[in-house]
């Protein structure tokens, strides 16, 4: 196995475990919206889930861990992704900001940090900021 096929397919695992952590908070309230199932097929596309894949990451989304990123501003990227997917239906109940809690935790973030990162995030989202907005927001949101 060369370098380039061992670094495509950790690339690929942790964009499984990416999206799997997206397809729990999904289905976190039991279904799945309309505007949840759109996101999640754009999100399958720019992270080069199959078909197959995603079917099977649907079925099972359990199967992948979470890999978190080493680069904070990744981790910042993942966060505003399963942001959008919580706030998707616009109903931001205590489980779902529960559940984005438990993936903040999950991506590498302080514990202690977490609830103002999630706050935030989600009040970045109401305003309906963009990916590098919502970067650039969390990146100085103690400045």
């Amino acid at each position: 196995m060369s370098i380039s096929d061992l670094f495509d397919s950790e690339f690929k695992a942790r964009n499984k475990g990416h999206f799997s952590a997206i397809v729990r908070v999904a289905t976190a309230d039991g279904d799945m919206s309309k505007e949840e199932k759109e996101f999640l097929d754009k999100l399958a596309v720019r992270l080069e889930i199959s078909p197959a894949e995603y079917e099977e990451i649907l079925e099972n989304p359990l199967k992948y861990p979470i890999n978190p990123p080493y680069l904070h501003v990744q981790r910042l990227e993942r966060l505003y992704d399963l942001s959008r997917m919580v706030y998707a239906d616009h109903v931001l109940g205590p489980k779902q900001k529960e559940i984005l809690t438990k993936f903040a935790l999950a991506l590498g973030f302080t514990p202690g940090n977490v609830p103002y990162i999630v706050d935030k995030a989600l009040s970045l989202l109401v305003m309906n900021v963009d990916s590098d907005t919502f970067v650039y927001e969390m990146t100085h949101m103690n400045k």
